[in-house]
């Protein structure tokens, strides 16, 4: 069962998430909040696999509330799904900078809602396509032309050659095919990348590679 806590500051976006989330009965929502401190007070009290957060609330908005979670070592295991109406660049560029683990528009299936949930607390990182571009876009517009040395300086080729495909969106299977790899061994690049990029998650990968100008639109 994986439990979550709805954190939105209307009440009826937070009733139709929890009859959502909970309609194929292995999502359980634990808790409720309308407010970023709030929830955040909510999450520090129910310690829930995953935390459906709106951006934009009174009090304390989701991206500080995301920040708090993200930094409090008693929460390490809680994993941030942000879940907005609001597309703009600088939005899904700062809740996956606070340390997201995905970011959903409120436009999606109820089915793409459950499977986002069950991806992100399973461990791993979800961008829905529309906002992987949109993350490529803002943050291509002020990559520089060629890598910075300074940041990827302790990588071994091979491993830059993980991050450009991390970086473009191929998942890791994706990867094995790409570079000749088993999928273990694509695995475990990513999960050394991780490491020594100091990135929470797959979403800080893909911009690490294009902050960087490892990956550039069009490349």
């Amino acid at each position: 069962m994986i439990s979550i806590v709805l954190v939105d500051d209307q009440e009826l976006v937070r009733s139709g998430l929890r009859a959502l989330a909970e309609n194929d009965g292995d999502i359980r929502v634990v808790g409720e909040a309308a407010t970023g401190r709030a929830g955040l007070s909510r999450v520090r009290e129910l310690r829930p696999d995953v935390v459906l957060m709106d951006i934009r609330m009174p009090e304390m908005d989701g991206l500080e509330a995301t920040r708090a979670v993200v930094a409090d070592p008693d929460l390490r295991d809680v994993r941030v799904l942000v879940l907005t109406t609001f597309d703009e660049d600088e939005h899904v560029f700062e809740a996956i900078r606070a340390g997201a683990a995905g970011y959903l528009l409120k436009d999606i299936s109820p089915d793409e809602l459950r499977r986002a949930v069950r991806v992100v607390a399973a461990g791993e990182s979800l961008l829905s396509p529309q906002v992987t571009t949109t993350v490529m876009r803002s943050v291509a517009a002020g990559a520089p032309a060629s890598v910075d040395p300074s940041r990827l300086a302790g990588l071994t080729d091979r491993e830059r050659d993980v991050l450009e495909q991390v970086g473009r969106g191929l998942t890791n299977a994706e990867i094995a095919r790409e570079l000749y790899l088993s999928p273990a061994t694509a695995r475990t690049y990513v999960s050394r990348l991780l490491g020594k990029l100091g990135a929470r998650d797959r979403a800080q990968l893909v911009i690490l590679a294009y902050e960087t100008g490892l990956v550039r639109p069009g490349r």
